[in-house]
Formats: C-alpha cells, structure tokens, sequence
C-alpha cells in the first residue's frame, strides 16, 4: 500500500519559514519523480515544485528564490523549505510521487498571517 505522509505544516508570520516533509512508503522511492503542490481555498491545484530522481528541480515562477526542494533516498523523504513566506503562500500543501497519474499525501494546512 502506498503512503504519502505529509508534515511541518502551521501558522507562520509573514517573513517567516517552514519546512514540510514527506515520507513515502509502499514504493521504490529513488526511482519516483517527486513534487510538491499547493491548492489555496477556492484555486485549483497548482504545482510549487518538483525534483527528478537525477536531483533536477524545477519551480513554480512564484516560488522561485525563496522555496527549495530536496530528497533524501535514504530516508524516503522528499523536502520542502519555504522562506519569506507570504500571505498568498497560504494553501493546503500536496506531495506527489510520479505525477498526476501517481500518487498523493493527504496534505498539510500552511497559513501565513500576522
């Protein structure tokens, strides 16, 4: 059974940073493409950002220079680290394993509010 279990969601001021996680299971991981999507109340599913299984990332336009993706093989675990966050950063975050035809986290609450 495959699991995406998504973490490190929260309240953060504006200015501020997190770090979401997520651990996979059920799949041979190194071998996925991961990514991470955001679905603000009353916007589609868009996507933040993705990392290859050779290490190359890919950013939304809006993310660029403050967001960073990373995987760990060993650990299963894809990364996200988001700093100056902003208001319009607020969203329902989504991990992703191969695609829109792969696999989903159930997500993680981010808001950005002082």
């Amino acid at each position: 059974q495959v699991q995406l279990v998504e973490s490190g969601g929260g309240l953060v001021q504006p200015g501020g940073s997190l770090r979401l996680s997520c651990a996979a299971s059920g799949i041979i991981f190194r071998a996925y493409g991961m990514g991470w999507y955001r679905q603000a109340p009353g916007k589609e599913r868009e996507l933040v950002a993705v990392i290859t299984t050779r290490d190359s990332t890919t950013y939304a336009n809006s993310v660029k220079g403050r967001f960073t993706i990373s995987r760990d093989n060993d650990k299963n675990t894809v990364y996200l680290q988001m700093n100056s966050l902003k208001p319009e950063d607020t969203a329902v975050y989504y991990c992703n394993a191969g695609g829109s035809i792969g696999y989903w986290g159930k997500g993680t609450l981010v808001t950005v509010s002082s």
